[in-house]
């Protein structure tokens, strides 16, 4: 008898549908996999903050200082601790010249940004009434309906109510007063945490390895490797940020104090702190200096102008000389990429030391993407020394 040939239980179509749906399924458990992670850890970090960010804070500052600490050792002899303790010594005497020089003129600038502030909304308010009346008409149109009435009546109650939440309870008010010092508290062992970490010889990812007996030699190389990639990206991204944001605060305060911004020297500075974080001294710049030029005593479009070309400058001087000689090559981020990161991470992490960390762990993610690549699919990729070096 002619055998049957069974036929097979699944066509060809409805295997490659299977197919699909089974790989569907794992990159969606995959992305859920990661976002779980990725909320626990945030939820960790924030509900640890505050024995992290001293830590985190103490560990970048010796990873920027260890050259210098290394400089130094070597022109005592090996006598670390006292390369450590004279670092710390000259930087006693820079915050004591600060303190002496520049502090009490930027305190008194802050101090009267602080009173000019309701002078300025009025002049604000004065300059639309006279120059805007049909605005000022549209808004009288929007008050005379009942629906805007109400809101803007229980906003104006809302309002009213600010006095008693100023003035909290004495349980709240000790609540506060502690987490000052607590804050202080963890602000002051940073210098500690710091001259220990200064103290350590060794480079940490050197022994790494030795602590990872378990896995394979390849899996256990390429966890070094990326780990050292990752301190890289820090050092050099926190490092080259801060001289940058310094000369860029500078540059600002002398700018704008030269066109005759008001509170120039303190925005100046603010500002160059506050870049850090990419883009954020920039945008919170032009949103404060803009309409405080044009409302200022004797300011107006051509103060505008001049703080602008300010800006223009500055921002030229950063991208076409500093940062290429200071910091090297880019992160290899795209602008808006590093817009994202940084909403991203200050999401994940729940406040601004996620911002802060944005830009060195998107870059680390991204290498670890273009290693993995290359170290496990070589036949679709080409290794380029861009590929595995993007924080450099």
């Amino acid at each position: 008898m002619p055998e049957t040939e069974t036929a097979p239980f699944l066509s060809n179509a409805q295997r490659r549908l299977l197919a699909f749906a089974l790989g569907l399924f794992a990159v969606i458990a995959i992305v859920a996999l990661l976002a779980f992670v990725l909320v626990v850890l945030g939820d960790l970090v924030g509900f640890f903050s505050g024995v992290l960010w001293p830590l985190a804070v103490a560990c970048v500052l010796a990873l920027i200082l260890r050259p210098a600490v290394d400089l130094l050792e070597k022109r005592f002899n090996g006598r670390r601790t006292l390369a450590v303790v004279l670092l710390y010594a000259v930087f006693l005497l820079f915050v004591a010249g600060l303190l002496v020089t520049a502090i009490p003129p930027l305190v008194d600038q802050i101090l009267d940004f602080i009173a000019f502030i309701p002078t300025l909304w009025a002049q604000a308010i004065a300059y639309v009434k006279v120059n805007y009346p049909s605005w000022v008409t549209t808004g009288e149109r929007l008050t005379s309906y009942p629906a805007v009435t109400s809101m803007l009546d229980s906003l104006q109650a809302e309002l009213s109510k600010a006095p008693s939440l100023v003035m909290p309870s004495l349980k709240a008010m000790s609540q506060g007063v502690a987490s000052v010092f607590g804050f202080v508290a963890h602000l002051a062992i940073i210098p500690i945490y710091l001259f220990f970490f200064l103290l350590v010889r060794r480079d940490l990812t050197q022994s790494l390895p030795a602590h990872l007996p378990f896995l394979r030699p390849t899996v256990r190389d390429d966890i070094v490797f990326l780990v050292g990639e990752f301190v890289n990206i820090v050092v050099s991204f926190f490092r080259g940020q801060l001289l940058i944001g310094l000369i860029m605060g500078l540059l600002l305060a002398i700018g704008f104090s030269i066109c005759g911004l008001k509170f120039g020297f303190f925005i100046g500075l603010t500002l160059g702190i506050l870049n850090i974080i990419p883009y954020l001294g920039t945008i919170i710049g032009l949103a404060v200096t803009i309409p405080l030029a044009f409302f200022q005593p004797g300011g107006g479009l051509g103060l505008i102008g001049l703080v602008l070309m300010v800006y223009v400058i500055v921002q030229n001087i950063e991208g076409w000389f500093l940062t290429p000689k200071i910091m090297g090559e880019r992160t290899g981020l795209h602008p808006v990429m590093i817009i994202v990161a940084i909403f991203f991470w200050g999401t994940a992490f729940k406040g601004l030391l996620g911002m802060i960390l944005a830009i060195p762990l998107t870059a680390f993610f991204v290498t670890a993407w273009r290693f993995g690549k290359w170290r496990y699919f070589p036949a679709n990729s080409t290794p380029t020394s861009h590929d595995t070096k993007v924080g450099a």
